[in-house]
């Protein structure tokens, strides 16, 4: 219930338009990336080998939920950064391809943190 509140308040944040600091917006979305990248890993390397191996499928269950949520907010605020720093559309989809790919969050919040 406290995972929908949070994505219930992204995404009004999202659809009205809030002004936020281009400088806060970067930031926060430089964290849910560190973040999602981390619950990306933890999913691959240590749930789904507790799932298929160990027989616990709980372990993918509460992971993929977190990583779920943790996706969901990355692809927001990665539109949001593209648009409060006036990046291209070509931005926006190699981010979400960097979201798919291992260790692609963590050398896209680099990127970033160098722009910065």
């Amino acid at each position: 219930m406290g995972y929908g509140k949070i994505l219930y308040f992204l995404i009004s944040c999202n659809t009205l338009h809030l002004q936020i600091d281009f400088m806060n917006t970067t930031k926060l979305f430089r964290l849910i990336a560190i973040a999602e990248g981390v619950s990306f890993l933890i999913l691959l390397c240590i749930a789904m080998p507790l799932k298929y191996f160990a027989n616990m499928p709980e372990a993918v269950k509460f992971t993929g939920m977190a990583h779920g949520i943790l996706f969901v907010a990355y692809i927001i605020f990665a539109w949001e950064v593209m648009n409060s720093l006036n990046k291209k559309w070509s931005w926006f989809f190699m981010a979400v391809a960097y979201s798919i790919i291992p260790f692609g969050a963590f050398y896209l919040e680099k990127q970033l943190k160098k722009a910065d």
